[in-house]
Parts: structure tokens; sequence; C-alpha cells
């Protein structure tokens, strides 16, 4: 019996290189080609010469590392990576920078399996693992070593030097346009994702031998909270991707704040700014004495954070993250992750909604004897699987999108369900004032509530966020900003809530949370920066005097300035 053998192709490396180039520049780069085309704005010869050069360049890199043996895992991990990030940039919109790397190395497997969609198969089945099997199916022809390495030569230097030409001819005009958008070669595949992922490892192993310096030390409550007459407790909600503009507080059109609305002792800003764009950035600087200008990931980690300071005063905080952790922030004090609460109707998944704080929170406030801070890390409003965050009691807003792949939904669809997630923010926000309101008897209790960043939901083609900084839109950027004080803490701390009513068109920002939170447990330290705390105007200074920001504590500033420098 006769037996058929299909034979398999012969290719050069060199030739497969350039093939495999060329593939990607055309499968795995449409967000790049299509914002390049934007960017350089009819200029033509420069953005041809800038692909070209792209070309060149990807290809000699791919050239150089065909070697046997190394040539096709090269290849095909060339493929997967650029495939791979192509789906989440052209989908979301999305820039994967090493904040979104490390957005990624954090993601909990509930959260990650959101993203695990069918479209995503789909697209890693045609565009990836298709050529890929092809690449390890095809037989690859080598020279010896060194006659390799000479033809490789022969090759790659005249690229190079092209590019270098085709670069330097058209040099103001890509220099330009690169200059402008800084966010055009993250996004250019695999270059962008690989080196991202480089930056992100050396800054992780920059800081595996981190050395935390103490800050506050000094700290001591203040004659306030040593003259109140029960425990002062302050709740601090850590929102999750909250953007502002879908706050019926601040003018949107749709009440998704009813429950806020209707409750006394509540303040909302309406212009606050965050510090970053993904929860990995945003949430250490919350809660870092650096601002926004000073921060970076390597002084957060380096330095102790509002929860020591709070600690060297004597005042206990309590941790509960329904999130995917607290970032490092609350390594030093007690932390409970509330998703591990497998037997609650409100967990699945590895996931609660947000109303699994409310039970343990009045057993909390019940028995509490001291003064305390609260911390309550939310799930909020994290997409794409926005209906998944509120239960069917708040799904006000119809249709709403009922599935992680944003682009089968409308944007009405999706706009409905993120407007029920803040609907539903709403309800546990004022279920956490109630609770408080509750326990007045003896417990002298406030709440402020400020979200990590926004979120953007197709508008300009994005979605979701982590956009760098820079060039973040205002959905990302600005955040929801709200405090409730009971009436018992009104009195006994000394806060004016019609002065602070005045203020709350005025700019905040993240910057503010390190000392507004001082300043409400009276926490006194030479880190503690009055001009920086949003209620200071309205509330008593050390010296007992209503003197507002302008007399704040300049330590503090020198403070972190001096860490700054040091770090």
């Amino acid at each position: 019996m006769a037996v058929f053998r299909i034979r398999r192709p012969e290719i050069g490396s060199v030739a497969l290189s350039a093939l495999v180039t060329l593939y990607l520049l055309l499968a795995a780069n449409r967000a790049f080609w299509s914002h390049a085309v934007v960017y350089f704005d009819g200029a033509w010869p420069g953005l041809l010469a800038l692909g070209v050069a792209l070309w060149l360049t990807t290809f000699s890199v791919l050239t150089a590392l065909s070697m046997k043996y190394v040539a096709k895992p090269v290849l095909i991990f060339s493929i997967l990576v650029s495939v791979s990030a192509s789906y989440f940039v052209d989908t979301f919109g999305v820039i994967i920078d090493k904040d979104m790397i490390g957005n990624v190395t954090a993601t909990t497997g509930a959260e990650a399996g959101h993203l695990l969609t069918g479209s995503l198969a789909l697209h890693l089945v045609l565009y990836a693992l298709v050529p890929a099997l092809l690449i390890a199916w095809i037989k690859i022809t080598h020279r010896r070593f060194f006659a390799k390495a000479g033809v490789n030569f022969l090759f790659i230097a005249p690229s190079l030097v092209l590019s270098g030409l085709l670069i330097y001819g058209n040099f103001a005009t890509i220099a330009y346009a690169l200059r402008e958008h800084r966010d055009l070669m993250p996004r250019f595949n695999p270059a962008g994702p690989i080196t991202s992922a480089v930056r992100y490892s050396l800054s992780t192993y920059r800081e595996r031998n981190l050395v935390v310096q103490p800050l506050g030390t000094d700290a001591h409550v203040g004659q306030r909270l040593a003259r109140a007459g029960k425990p002062v407790v302050v709740v601090v909600v850590a929102g999750e991707t909250a953007r502002a503009m879908n706050f019926s507080l601040n003018g949107y059109k749709r009440d998704t704040n009813p429950e806020l609305e209707a409750l006394g002792g509540t303040i909302n800003y309406r212009n606050v700014t965050s510090c970053g764009t993904a929860t990995a950035v945003s949430l250490p600087c919350m809660f870092s004495v650096y601002t926004h200008k000073q921060y970076s990931d390597w002084k957060a980690r380096s330095t102790e954070n509002l929860v020591n300071v709070l600690t060297h005063a004597g005042v206990p905080v309590t941790w509960w993250d329904n999130n995917t952790g607290s970032k490092g922030i609350a390594d030093l004090i007690s932390f409970a992750r509330m998703t591990h609460s497998k037997e609650s109707p409100l967990c699945n998944n590895g996931e609660c909604l947000d109303e699994i704080f409310l039970d343990e929170l009045d057993r909390k406030l019940g028995a509490t004897t001291k003064n305390s801070v609260i911390v309550l890390h939310q799930l909020g409003s994290h997409g794409p699987s926005y209906y998944l965050r509120y239960p069917e009691a708040y799904r006000r807003f119809r249709p709403d999108c009922r599935t992680a792949e944003l682009m089968n939904c409308t944007t009405d669809e999706i706009v409905n369900a993120y407007d029920n997630t803040i609907l539903y923010t709403d309800h546990i926000l004022a279920s956490v004032a109630r609770l408080i309101e509750k326990h007045h008897d003896h417990v002298s209790g406030a709440m402020i509530y400020m979200s990590d960043h926004g979120e953007s939901l197709g508008e300009n083609g994005i979605y979701m966020h982590g956009a760098p900084y820079a060039i973040a839109p205002k959905e990302q950027t600005q955040v929801p900003f709200i405090a409730w004080f009971s009436k018992v803490y009104q009195e006994e701390m000394g806060v004016d809530i019609a002065c602070l009513a005045k203020d709350a068109n005025l700019p905040k920002s993240h910057d503010n949370l390190f000392h507004t939170v001082l300043g409400m447990m009276d926490v006194q330290t030479g880190v503690y920066d009055r001009s920086l705390d949003a209620f200071a105007a309205c509330t008593p200074s050390p010296d007992g005097e209503r003197n507002g920001a302008p007399g704040y504590h300049a330590a503090g500033e020198a403070k972190a300035a001096t860490l700054t420098n040091a770090l």
C-alpha cells in the first residue's frame, strides 16, 4: 500500500524573517497605523519613512536571532506577543506600557477571567495559532554558523544603514510626531509590549532589596481627639473605576446618587483629579505623602504611608479588601480579603459585591471602643464586566451590556451598565453612612470616599482605563470625592459643613487624601501639611482657630521634599 507524505516546504531563515516581519506590521499593528495616519496629519513621506524603517529594524532583529534552534521559538514568540497585545490595543484602545504590565501582574484569576472571551480565543486562533503552527511545520534551511553569520550581516548592515538614513532624511517630521504623541511607539508590536515588560522587570529587580523608610514617627493625637466623648471612627472608602462625570451629584443627567443626595451631612467635591489611571499607581499614590508631581512607584514603596503614620499616633487601622489587594499599603496593619467569603450569596467565582462590607462594618462599629480608621477597598465599577458589579435590584438603566465583550454592545448599553455600578456605589456609600449613624450613641463617625481613577466608555474609541497619564482623557482622570459627617462627629471634632459646602467647587486631587485623613483624626505630625487638608479651612487648627490653609504646617512640605531628594 502506497504511503503519501506531504513534503514540508523549505525556506531560508532570512526570507522567513522578512515574511514574519511583514506579517507583524500588517496583521498586528492596526492601532499603530491608524493612529500614525492621524498623528502625521498628511505628512506621507515621513510616515512612509517611519514604516519602512520599522520594517527594516524589526527584520534586522529577527534575522540576527535566526540561528538554528532559536529562529522558530523567536518568531513564534513574536507573533504570540504581537497578536495578543493587538487584541487589547485594538479592542479597548489601551496602551501596554510599564504600568499596564504592572496591572497585569496584579490581576486576580477572577478579574483576568472576564478578559478571556470567545472573541479573544478566535483572534488568537486565526492570527497567532495558525501562523505559529505553519512556522513550526515548515523546514528552515540553515547554513553553517560562520557562513550564516556572514550572510545575515550582509542583510542586517544595509537594513540598519538604510533605516538610519530614512529617519535622518525625515527627522524633523518623525521627531515632531513622536515627541507630540508619545503614545504612538508603545502601540507598535512586538517592540512596545516587550520593551514595557523589560522596563517593569528591571524596576521590580531594583526593588528586591528595598528598605522602607519610616514616616511620621512623631505622630500623636491632638486635643480635639483627646477630648472627644466617644471613639472617633473614620471610614475611608477607596473607590474603584468611578468617574466623576457619571455622578448626579456632579450634574450628571441621570439620578445615579439618590441615596447620597437624601443624606444630611454630605459634601461633594466637583473638580477632583486622580494621581494615575490605574489602581497600581493611583492607590499607593492616594495613601502616599508624595504629591502627584513628586510621586513615583519607587518612592511609594520605599516610604511608609498614611496607615503607618496613623499607627504611629496610636490610631489602629483596619483594611478590608474587595479588590486585588492593597498594593503594599496595608502590609503592616490588619488586613482582610473579603473575596475569601466563599459561603456568602454576595460572592461568586472569586468576586463579591461590595455589600459584603456592610454586615462586617455593622459588627465592627458595634464593638468599637477606641479611635480607629477603617479602609474599605471597593470592587466598584471595574470593567469590562460592569454587569457583575451590581445586583438585579440596581439594574435600573436598561438595556445594559451583559457581557465582558464590550464590542458586542452598543454605547448606550455600556453606559447603562456602568451607570448601574455608580447607582450601586451610591447605595454602598449611603449604607456606610447610615451604619455610622446607627451607632451614634457610642461612636463619633465620618466617611470619606475617593475613587482611584475613572473609566473610558468608548469616547474616541477608548475603553476602560490605564492610559499613560500625559495623554489620558478626562474620563480616566476626573474622579469623585465625597465626605459625610455624622452630627456627633461635627460637634465633637468642630467640622463646619456649611463652610465646606462653599469650597465644593475648588480643585482637589489625590494629593489631599493623606493630609485630610490625618486632619479628620486630629493626628499631629511634622509630615502633615495643612494646605493639603481639604477640610482645614473649616475645622480648628492645632491652636484651636479655623485659620484655614494659610496656617499649614510647613514642616510637612519640607519633609516630603527631603524624602524626595533622599530617594
